[in-house]
């Protein structure tokens, strides 16, 4: 198995949005915010190689979006999918299968492309993965979470014929305070979180002897790993306090490795306890394992 770290742009956020109740004088220490507020981000997907298959992990925000809607985003940057991939010996036509962890814009906008008049899969050899709950979740969005859930970056994925759902385990956190979770292949687990929108998928790697995590939105940055470091954006933000508290022990027990989609800085971490809680230990990046 090889990974590759695939970067697909950044784009700018409300600073107060993406930190919750924590004040911007502290916030703004971490990721400072331009004089309208916002704070950029990474939009950074994964690449996994096994022998049969080139998975891609999320796929940004694309690009078929208009003006005015980028004008809320400020898509930024010199990295897009087909650089990266490019840089990196493939092409889109190469991705066997795309995983969402969720289909906010910014982590599947990417995977539907504009042509002319029609919307169609970006990936043409490709076969799509999420799960029952969240594309249900998804489709019948509650008002608060809909501007999230864009209908052309949805529905044509589900138009392909090609869409796939990884099964939801029985017991999930709210039961039984463990994150459930599910094998996708060999190597891969799937982990299922409900705080920041309904059966978020983390996918959980063993790569070189070590776990590597895919925190998506669970915890966007390094910045987030303190408990009540929590998302604005998160429709159940005690259920994120809750996971976050039993991931981040669970990984600064194991020792497990932490790729951030949004940081923007930092690729990869690891976490130990301390006196103030869990923090980082070590920053680094994919190649480096």
């Amino acid at each position: 198995m090889q990974l590759f770290s695939i970067n697909t742009g950044y784009f700018k956020l409300d600073g107060g949005a993406m930190f919750g109740v924590v004040p911007k004088s502290i916030w703004n220490k971490l990721n400072p915010a331009d004089e309208n507020n916002l704070c950029n981000w990474a939009l950074r997907s994964l690449l996994v190689k096994t022998d049969d298959r080139l998975i891609l992990v999320d796929t940004g925000m694309g690009n078929k979006q208009d003006a005015k809607f980028f004008g809320h985003y400020h898509l930024n940057g010199n990295d897009s999918l087909e650089s990266s991939l490019a840089a990196h010996g493939f092409t889109k036509a190469d991705i066997t299968d795309v995983f969402h962890t969720h289909l906010h814009f910014d982590h599947c906008g990417g995977t539907i492309i504009r042509e002319k008049d029609q919307l169609i899969s970006a990936f043409p050899n490709a076969e799509f993965w999420s799960n029952a709950k969240h594309w249900d979740w998804a489709v019948n969005p509650n008002e608060r979470e809909k501007a999230s859930f864009l209908k052309e970056n949805i529905l044509p994925i589900q138009a392909s014929g090609k869409l796939h759902f990884i099964p939801t385990p029985i017991a999930d956190f709210d039961s039984n305070h463990l994150l459930g979770s599910s094998e996708f292949m060999h190597d891969i687990k799937v982990r299922f979180v409900n705080g920041h929108t309904n059966s978020m998928m983390l996918p959980q790697i063993n790569y070189k002897g070590r776990t590597i995590v895919y925190m998506a939105d669970l915890l966007p940055s390094t910045a987030h790993i303190p408990l009540p470091y929590v998302m604005g954006y998160d429709m159940f933000p005690f259920t994120t306090l809750l996971e976050k508290k039993s991931f981040l022990q669970e990984a600064a027990q194991n020792d497990y490795v932490l790729f951030f989609e949004h940081d923007p800085i930092n690729e990869c971490c690891t976490v130990q306890e301390t006196e103030k809680g869990i923090r980082v230990k070590e920053v680094f990046t994919l190649k480096q394992i």
